[in-house]
């Protein structure tokens, strides 16, 4: 639906990168998601008049806080398209991840005051009215959560939103809360089982479940969450496709809301190769990650000495760092040329962040074993970790 929209009321729509069309994107959802909640608020609550029914009455209040929640979703993303200031530097592309989790919030709250309302439902149950005005009422709802989800969903892939993912979370939990409310209405007037406030409490359950799901796919950008496996390999693949870079590593990507990504990362180039020719390699790189993932990319250059004797310790070195572990590597290898003449080795040594050894313990072992190879050899080793 919001993709079909798109179509019509946004420029360039298929140009999901640039925070215009972003921006096209959640104010579609946004302005959809208050109308269509409310017309169902306004039909559930009608419906929970004439049943009696606090299940169908809680799920008329979910409705009535996903119209909310799209308000501030309209909200978060005209807010997030704004241009940088002098205040926000970086732009104001996180408040899109502000935006979904306070819609998070909302729905955590509503599923909390409907445990609440249901329970005394439960201690004072009361006979429920069916019909078929409430049957078409809920059935309707749940064919227009549907629709919801399968709108907001695509669209949350074309743009990757984590506001958008929220909301078509909550629009496919709505369609079970609603199909749950039905079932029990049915079962409360046909078999006089009064479960309505049992029903309740099982809805509430839900919706607070969809909102801690939810917040968990805000709160991770938020704080910072790494780029996926794919994307890093991808990013290495482009690099490395350029003549002259010898190896990519330490790559960094973090940003300021989906549209405003920054990038940084280490490119090794040969040591002997001209500063000047160097410099475009490295500017040629930029430009490109640039371009391709509409980011702002440093590279910060690492020159590693090419030759027979340093490959052959190379070889040697990762051997050794196998041999303790196979998942570990290494990266930075380079010979320093001290003043006094002493061979210094150095290199970085990757380690996962839940390792068994300490930085200590991977030092030491590396360190007896470089002795063996090369008893004049001082080291210099660096722990990242990744």
């Amino acid at each position: 639906m919001i993709c079909l929209l798109a179509r019509f009321f946004i420029k360039d729509y298929e140009k999901t990168n640039l925070p215009k069309v972003r921006q096209g994107y959640g104010v579609i959802s946004g302005a959809s998601g208050v109308a269509l909640n409310v017309l169902l608020f306004l039909t559930k609550f009608f419906a929970s008049l004439i049943s009696g029914s606090i299940s169908i009455l809680g799920d008329a209040l979910n409705n009535l806080s996903d119209a909310a929640s799209s308000i501030v979703t309209l909200v978060g993303f005209k807010l997030s398209g704004q241009a940088a200031d002098e205040e926000h530097p970086f732009g104001h592309g996180r408040i899109e991840y502000v935006a979904g989790l306070i819609v998070s919030l909302l729905i955590i709250l509503t599923g909390i005051e409907l445990i609440h309302s249901s329970f005394t439902k439960i201690f004072h149950p009361e006979p429920t009215t069916f019909n078929a005005v409430v049957a078409f009422i809920l059935i309707f709802s749940i064919i227009i959560k549907l629709i919801m989800f399968q709108g907001n969903l695509q669209a949350a892939g074309k743009i990757e939103s984590a506001a958008l993912k929220s909301t078509a979370i909550d629009s496919i939990s709505d369609v079970f809360t609603t199909s749950i409310v039905l079932i029990s209405a049915v079962v409360s007037f046909y078999m006089k089982i009064y479960i309505d406030g049992f029903i309740g409490v099982v809805v509430g359950g839900l919706i607070v479940k969809a909102g801690v799901d939810a917040a968990r796919d805000t709160i991770n950008p938020l704080l910072g969450e790494p780029p996926s496996k794919e994307t890093l390999e991808e990013i290495e693949s482009v690099v490395k496709a350029h003549n002259g870079v010898l190896g990519v590593h330490d790559i960094v990507v973090h940003n300021y809301g989906p549209s405003r990504i920054f990038m940084s990362l280490h490119v090794e180039v040969p040591s002997r190769q001209d500063l000047i020719t160097v410099h475009d390699l490295i500017d040629d790189i930029e430009n490109e990650l640039r371009k391709k993932y509409h980011c702002t990319a440093v590279i910060h250059m690492d020159p590693v000495e090419v030759n027979a004797s340093i490959a052959e310790l190379k070889r040697k070195i990762g051997h050794v760092l196998k041999e303790l572990d196979p998942n570990l590597t290494f990266h930075d290898f380079r010979m320093i040329h001290s003043e006094n003449q002493r061979k210094k080795l150095a290199f970085d040594v990757v380690v996962p962040f839940k390792y068994d050894l300490s930085e200590d313990e991977i030092k030491t072992y590396l360190y007896s074993h470089i002795k063996d190879i090369d008893p004049e050899l001082t080291c210099d080793i660096e722990i990242d970790y990744k």
